[in-house]
């Protein structure tokens, strides 16, 4: 799972400081305030949530190893086929909101706190990080 997310999630966020510090006028990503890099931890984690939910609810049903018939899966291709053909495709993005939500929220925490201790380690050390 984290490596699903965090795949998406960090490039998206190093993206979205970039552009954010340029349409704040601010010529250096790293100045961002903590506040404006968290909000983009937290959209850019809700985005990265949402773009691998699908691939969640395979690994999930994987693990669980049956149906709700009890029948096994067998292997992600027939997880897949199966969840389509009985389940319809909006089942994969089952749990979407709370997934979305709670990795928002982490990425908001995570990268608020992140750009906090990096400024204060700066000013401590007196450089540019």
């Amino acid at each position: 799972y984290q490596r699903r997310v965090h795949g998406v999630q960090f490039p998206l966020y190093e993206t979205l400081k970039r552009k954010v510090s340029i349409l704040s006028g601010e010529k250096d990503p790293s100045t961002l305030t903590p506040w404006k890099a968290a909000m983009c931890g937290s959209f850019s984690g809700s985005v990265a949530g949402a773009v691998t939910t699908p691939m969640d609810v395979v690994k999930t049903r994987l693990m669980l190893g049956l149906d709700n018939n009890g029948v096994k899966y067998n292997g992600i291709s027939d997880t897949v086929r199966r969840i389509y053909l009985n389940e319809g495709l909006f089942k994969f993005w089952s749990g979407l909101v709370p997934r979305v939500t709670w990795i928002g929220i982490g990425g908001f925490v995570f990268f608020g706190s992140y750009e906090t201790a990096k400024q204060l380690l700066a000013a401590l050390t007196h450089r540019p990080m």
